[in-house]
């Protein structure tokens, strides 16, 4: 079992490690680069080159059954769940092979709004102290359910 971290823009890379480090899983932080590395023996930091999803392919070649990936990529999490990968939103949203086809057009849907009215941007609503809690709930819950897999 490995836990993959899709790191850019990642805010729960520190309660991942804590995690993978309390189960004694590796954990793989993949970004473009500009991380300062962990000491921690059980992460390993990889960086890959610049280009458009070149994080999320490394990370989708290699997630399968029985791994963990913490990503807000909707189409990394799809990607990953067809591999057989657990997926776990930063804010702790669980990603699933029944729920992922509705997240993943909602994501197009809102996209193409967006493409249509330029004034229609809006932004996220501020990362909470409640959602890092989410995550690491979902984090062992996760974790929990790909042991018994």
């Amino acid at each position: 079992m490995t836990i993959f971290i899709d790191a850019d823009a990642c805010p729960v890379k520190a309660e991942a490690e804590r995690v993978a480090t309390r189960h004694k899983l590796k954990m793989y932080v993949v970004s473009n680069g500009g991380l300062r590395p962990s000491m921690n023996p059980f992460v390993e930091n990889i960086i890959v080159p610049d280009g458009p999803d070149v994080a999320d392919m490394w990370i989708a070649d290699r997630a399968k059954k029985g791994d963990v990936v913490v990503t807000g990529d909707i189409p990394l999490a799809s990607k990953c769940i067809e591999n057989g990968a657990r997926v776990v939103r930063h804010n702790g949203e669980i990603f699933t092979p029944a729920n992922i086809g509705q997240i993943l057009a909602t994501r197009d849907l809102m996209t193409d709004l967006r493409a249509a009215d330029p004034f229609r941007q809006g932004g996220g609503k501020p990362f909470s102290k409640a959602d890092r809690s989410r995550f690491l709930n979902a984090m062992e819950k996760e974790i929990q359910a790909a042991k018994r897999d």
